[in-house]
C-alpha cells in the first residue's frame, strides 16, 4: 500500500511540468523515493516471523566477543544495542535495516549528484535502488547484508569528494568507514581492494604519495585488529567454514553467464541498461573519467566474487555505484528533444513493474497470497542453496516454524520430572534451532540451548553432563550408539518452513561419553 501511494506521488511529480515559482526539486523526488523505501520495510513482515539468521545474531548478542565463526562482531554488537534499547520484538529488530535501506537510496542519489547528475539522474538512480528485488529482500532483514551497502556507498562518496576537492585528509574518514565495514563483513576487503586497484590504474595514484591514504589504511587495520587477533587465536574458523561450504556443494553453482543472468533478474531487468551505462560512464565517457577509480573497484569486486563462485547477493552492494553513474550518462542522452519522453516513461515503468515484483522479494503478502500471486505470475522460486524447497522460497520459509518448534520442545521438557529438568540439555543441530530455543524458550521455562553449529560450538556444553538430553533433528542410529536410551518424543513440522526443518525430537539419557569429552566431535561448521 505504501509503495503504491508513493509510486503514484512520484509519477505525478515526474510528469507535472514546472511552473513559474513552482519547481519540483531533485531533493523532493529523492525524499519521496527514500520515504517509500522506509515505509515499505516498516510495513513488511507482519504475517511472518524472525529469519533464521536473526535468531542467531540475537544469540550472539548474549555472547559478545571480538569475533564469531561466521562473521565479525559488529552485527552482534548492534543486536545487543537493539535488544537493550528497543526490545526483542520483530519490528524493533528490523528498524535499523529499514533505516539503512532508506539511507542506501539517499546515498545513491547523492553519488549521482556528486558526479554531475541533476534532477532526472538523481531520481532515476534512487528509483533503481528502490525497485531492485534483490536489494529489497536483503534490506528487509537484520543481517550484515543490510548495512554493507551503506558502508560501501559512504566510502564511494568520500572517494568522489576527494577527487573533486583534492582534500586528501578525507582519506582518514574513508579508513574509519572501511574499518567499520571490516567489522561488519569481510567482503569489505574486496571493495577496499577494488578501490586500491582503481587508484593504481588511474591518475588518482598520486594519492599514494600523500601520507593520508597510508594513515587511512593504518586506521582501517587498527579497527580490524581485534577481530583479526580473535581469528588468529581461534585458528581462523571463518576460513575453515568457507572450505567446508565449498566441499559440501551446498551453494547453487553458477558460471559467469548464469551468475550475471541472475544478477539482472535480482536488480530488475529494466535496470540492465542503467548499470551497463554505468560501466560505460566510468570507463569511456569524458564526464566519468575523473571517477574511474569506482569503475575499477566495481570490476575488481565483481571478478573476485565470480571467481569464488559464491551466492549472487554478494555483489548486490556494488550495483548502486553503477545505477548512479548510469543515471548521469542517461540524463545527458535523454536530454535530446526526441528522447525527453523517456525521462518520464522509464522511471514510470520501473515504478509500476517494481510494485508488481516487490511481493516476491519482500513479505508484504501473506504466505497464501504470495503462493497464489507467484502462480499467477508464473514465477519460479529463487534458489540460493541446493536444499529442497517447500511452498515458499528460502528467504521466506526460514521465517516460519520457530515458535512452534520451541513450543513442541517445551512440551517434552516440561513433561519431565522437576529434578530431571535441571540436568536436561536441549541440543539443536543448527543455529536456527538453538537460536529459536534461546529467543522463545524463556516464555516456556526452557534453559538456553546448546549446539555444535557455528559459534554455538565455541560457547560449549555449559554445565551439562549428558545424562539427560533433548535432541532436535538427530539420527536415531547415531543417538543409540552414544546413549543408553533413546525415545521418540515429538515431531516438528510447519506447512511454510523449510523441509529440512521438519524433524523428530528425541529424548536421550545416559550419554556413554561425558558430554564435555564428546564435544569436539560435535563441531559443525558449514
Amino acid at each position: 500500500m505504501h509503495y503504491t501511494l508513493v509510486t503514484i506521488q512520484v509519477m505525478r511529480m515526474l510528469m507535472t511540468p514546472s511552473r513559474r515559482g513552482v519547481t519540483i526539486t531533485a531533493g523532493a523526488l529523492v525524499l519521496s523515493v527514500t520515504a517509500a523505501k522506509l515505509c515499505l520495510h516498516l510495513y513488511a513482515g507482519r504475517s511472518y516471523g524472525f529469519f533464521v539468521d536473526e535468531l542467531y545474531y540475537m544469540a550472539c548478542a548474549h555472547h559478545l566477543a571480538w569475533g564469531y565463526v561466521d562473521q565479525p562482531p559488529l552485527i552482534a554488537a548492534m543486536a545487543w544495542l537493539v535488544l537493550h534499547l528497543l526490545g526483542d520484538s520483530l519490528p524493533a529488530l528490523r528498524f535499523l535495516p529499514a533505516v539503512a535501506g532508506a539511507a542506501e537510496v539517499a546515498l545513491t542519489a547523492l553519488i549521482a549528484r556528486q558526479m554531475g547528475g541533476k534532477r532526472f539522474a538523481q531520481a532515476l538512480a534512487a528509483i533503481a535502488v528502490l525497485v531492485a528485488p534483490g536489494i529489497l529482500g536483503l534490506d528487509n532483514l537484520f543481517t550484515m547484508n543490510a548495512f554493507e551497502p551503506v558502508i560501501w556507498l559512504a566510502c564511494a562518496n568520500l572517494a568522489i569528494r576527494i577527487v573533486k576537492t583534492g582534500k586528501q585528509r578525507l582519506w582518514i574518514w574513508f579508513g574509519l568507514l572501511a574499518g567499520v565495514g571490516l567489522e561488519n563483513k569481510y567482503s569489505m576487503l574486496l571493495f577496499g581492494g577494488g578501490i586500491v586497484v582503481g587508484l593504481v590504474l588511474t591518475l588518482q595514484r598520486r594519492a599514494f604519495t600523500s601520507p593520508w591514504l597510508w594513515i587511512a589504511g593504518a586506521l582501517a587495520l587498527l579497527l580490524f585488529l581485534p577481530n583479526l587477533m580473535w581469528n588468529a587465536q581461534h585458528h581462523f574458523p571463518f576460513l575453515e567454514l568457507q572450505q567446508n561450504i565449498r566441499r559440501s556443494g551446498r551453494d547453487v553453482p553458477l558460471g559467469p553467464v548464469a551468475f550475471f543472468a541472475q544478477e539482472a533478474l535480482a536488480m530488475h531487468p529494466l535496470t540492465v541498461p542503467l548499470w551497463l551505462a554505468g560501466l560505460w560512464f566510468y570507463f569511456f565517457s569524458r564526464a566519468g573519467r575523473a571517477f574511474r577509480t569506482l569503475g575499477w573497484a566495481w570490476l575488481f569486486t565483481a571478478a573476485a566474487i565470480v571467481a569464488m563462485s559464491p551466492r549472487i547477493y554478494y555483489l548486490f552492494p556494488a550495483y548502486p555505484l553503477l545505477f548512479a553513474g548510469g543515471a548521469v550518462w542517461w540524463e545527458r542522452v535523454l536530454a535530446r528533444p526526441r528522447a525527453v519522453w523517456l525521462q518520464f516513461a522509464w522511471p514510470g515503468l520501473l515504478l509500476v513493474t517494481g510494485a508488481l515484483l516487490a511481493p516476491i522479494a519482500i513479505p508484504i503478502l501473506s504466505p497464501a497470497n504470495y503462493i497464489a500471486y507467484t502462480r499467477w505470475l508464473h514465477l519460479e522460486q529463487p534458489r540460493l542453496e541446493t536444499q529442497k524447497l517447500g511452498p515458499l522460497p528460502q528467504i521466506f520459509a526460514d521465517q516460519f516454524g520457530w515458535r512452534e518448534m520451541t513450543a513442541t520442545v517445551a512440551r517434552v521438557y516440561n513433561g519431565l520430572p522437576p529434578e530431571v529438568r535441571t540436568k536436561t540439555a536441549i541440543f539443536g543441530q543448527n543455529y536456527g534451532q538453538a537460536g529459536a530455543i534461546d529467543r522463545f524458550g524463556p516464555e516456556y521455562g526452557l534453559p538456553p540451548a546448546i549446539s555444535g553449529h557455528q559459534s554455538y560450538f565455541l560457547w560449549g556444553p555449559g554445565h551439562y553432563t549428558g545424562e539427560s538430553i533433548i535432541v532436535m533433528d538427530g539420527r536415531r542410529r547415531d543417538l543409540e550408539q552414544n546413549c543408553t536410551t533413546v525415545q521418540d518424543a515429538a515431531h516438528v513440522e510447519h506447512p511454510y518452513s523449510m523441509p529440512y526443518e521438519h524433524f523428530d525430537v528425541f529424548y536421550c539419557t545416559g550419554l556413554k561419553t561425558p558430554l564435555r569429552e564428546l564435544w569436539p566431535k560435535l563441531k559443525s561448521w558449514d
